[in-house]
């Protein structure tokens, strides 16, 4: 995929890049059901002719978004760890790091749902089985390294360190909790990580 610039301006010979941040652009305001390629190529000032025959479809045009919103998730999962002050003690530090990267995650959700949304949408035509994009699997795999340098895990607790943040995230976004105030909102948030990471502990 062609790197994605901070500009909405078509320049010749970017076109594609181009759709591709109006397309984010889309699913940041609205979510993946945005995402529109005749939309796309209007933003950006040219013919869904010429938008064609950089995508095949609105599938692909949305597949390429998911991926984009799947990158900037991974990438707030790892700006939360760099603010977390590292404890000279290491397993404290093993802990704090699965707690940032948590919290990255949900913040991320409450602040770009939008984005939040496309990251997990599933395009049309239907992905082959199986076909997880690598940002994706990056997301996943920064929870899993994190939990594999804590001492004693529970079976499975990949998976379900990785349902407890993103069960919490849709409550957050289209559930009961939308409505919470802020304060009430964070205290929701540090609870439930507070026990994912009990949950990692010896018994």
């Amino acid at each position: 995929m062609a790197a994605i610039s901070g500009g909405k301006t078509y320049h010749h010979g970017d076109l594609r890049n181009a759709l591709i941040c109006a397309a984010v652009d889309l699913a940041t305001d609205g979510g993946p059901e945005r995402v529109v390629l005749r939309e796309a190529a209007r933003r950006v000032g040219v013919s869904p002719t010429a938008a064609y025959r950089h995508f095949d479809g609105r599938g692909e045009l949305l597949r390429t978004v998911k991926v984009h919103a799947q990158r900037l998730l991974a990438d707030s999962m790892e700006s939360a760890v760099a603010r977390e002050p590292g404890p000279e003690d290491a397993a404290l530090a093993a802990e704090r790091r699965l707690v940032a990267l948590c919290r990255g995650y949900v913040g991320f959700a409450v602040e770009q749902p939008g984005l939040y949304r496309a990251a997990f949408c599933a395009p049309r035509p239907a992905e082959e089985a199986g076909a997880w994009a690598e940002p994706e699997i990056r997301a996943f795999t920064l929870l899993k390294e994190a939990l594999e340098a804590l001492e004693s895990l529970e079976v499975a607790a990949d998976v379900a360190a990785w349902s407890a943040v993103h069960g919490l995230s849709l409550l957050l976004l289209e559930g009961p909790l939308r409505r919470l105030p802020a304060q009430r909102r964070n205290d929701v948030v540090e609870s439930t990580l507070a026990m994912v990471v009990s949950g990692t502990r010896s018994r």
